[in-house]
């Protein structure tokens, strides 16, 4: 059956049990919002699960106006999918062929239980109560969400950026679950330099006098430290030329200043917008448990393994095949990054392919240049195991 993704309604899915974190602490329930785009098969067999990235939705394609809970940090620019050029009859993840599903995180803004979420105990936002996540966190309570779509195995998880290592974590977690595994632009442990660069943002909210421990919700909200915060992430996420091309189109803004310090070119007015934009549809709370999440990632200790021999084996066994996109100017996720995952693969003896885009929009390029993926993700989806 054909389906073009068109407008797009968010649902939502409460787990009947409690949940624990791999922290250890537990809430009584969980629910996740997600979106599907096309149609389960009477097999079952042609689900894919895609993780979206760092400040992404589970709104991954179509319209969306709103959704339910969300008020106003579900603002235009959240309106249309994420990876839209990406999902829909005759795209990459052709929904004629395939049943794609994306979910919130656990700990999101966009509908799933996260921190600003109300806390049934005390009939307030959770705030500094919600529990710290990990990456494992994530993919297990997606795989509550799989069981209730009923979707047993799937043909393929795919994620970009930070949801890359959602793609590895499920597939070494979870080998039996899929068949292929698609991570872009991604790591396979979290480097020193990522480290550096998610500890700048978690003290820029932290310092930001209005966070009060994350229980601002009742009051100003850290603006500037969730402002700051993505100054500092966006250099990495867009090619530095491309900073300078956008910021030409850029007005300065007379008067735009700290209490010292005036911005004097476009680039700094830019990068100020580019932080602007992002605590009018995020929240802070949420922020802090993704940097967390990416800083503490290790799939090693969350898959219970020895080393990554051992780790990667397991997509040996069970057959995977893997396709890896590189950015030649991707300066988040560094190439030798995803070199060093091909590494461990070839170490087991795991079918892979390993894709370089050479582009000048750097980590961005998921985002922005379909036609540079469009024929590998084709390829692996139509010929793969």
């Amino acid at each position: 059956m054909s389906q073009d993704t068109g407008q797009i309604e968010s649902r939502f899915f409460t787990t009947g049990e409690p949940f624990v974190f791999a922290s250890g602490e537990t809430l009584p329930s969980l629910t996740i919002a997600y979106e599907t785009y096309g149609q389960l098969n009477a097999a079952g067999d042609n689900a894919i699960l895609l993780f979206h990235a760092l400040s992404g939705s589970q709104h991954a394609a179509g319209f969306n106006p709103a959704v339910k809970g969300v008020g106003t940090l579900w603002t235009e620019d959240c309106q249309t999918g994420w990876w839209d050029p990406f999902i829909g009859p005759g795209r990459a993840l052709d929904t004629d062929r395939f049943f794609v599903i994306c979910a919130n995180y656990v700990g999101g803004c966009y509908g799933s239980t996260g921190p600003s979420s109300i806390n049934p105990e005390t009939g307030k936002p959770y705030g500094s109560a919600f529990p710290h996540i990990r990456v494992n966190d994530v993919i297990r309570s997606q795989v509550l969400l799989l069981d209730h779509l009923g979707v047993d195995t799937l043909k393929a998880v795919i994620g970009p950026s930070t949801g890359g290592l959602s793609c590895l974590n499920f597939a070494t977690t979870f080998p039996e679950r899929t068949r292929l595994v698609i991570p872009l632009a991604t790591g396979v442990k979290t480097t020193v330099l990522n480290r550096i660069f998610l500890l700048e943002q978690i003290l820029a909210i932290e310092n930001d006098p209005h966070f009060k421990g994350g229980d601002y919700y009742d009051g100003e909200p850290p603006t500037l430290g969730l402002t700051l915060a993505r100054v500092i992430s966006h250099k990495c996420f867009v090619h530095l030329n491309a900073i300078e091309r956008r910021a030409r189109r850029e007005v300065v803004q007379a008067g735009d200043h700290f209490d010292w310090y005036r911005v004097h070119d476009q680039v700094e007015s830019y990068m100020l917008h580019q932080g602007r934009k992002l605590v009018n549809r995020f929240d802070a709370n949420t922020y802090l448990r993704i940097c967390e999440m990416w800083s503490q990632f290790d799939p090693v200790a969350d898959g219970d393994a020895a080393d990554a021999r051992e780790l990667f084996a397991r997509s040996k066994k069970a057959g995977h095949q893997y396709l890896i996109f590189s950015i030649d100017e991707d300066y988040c996720f560094y190439p030798e990054e995803q070199s060093a995952l091909v590494h461990y693969l070839k170490e087991a003896d795991v079918p892979n392919m390993h894709i370089t885009v050479h582009s000048d929009r750097g980590h961005d390029s998921f985002l922005l240049e379909p036609e540079l993926y469009t024929p590998h993700l084709t390829h692996i989806l139509t010929n793969g195991s």
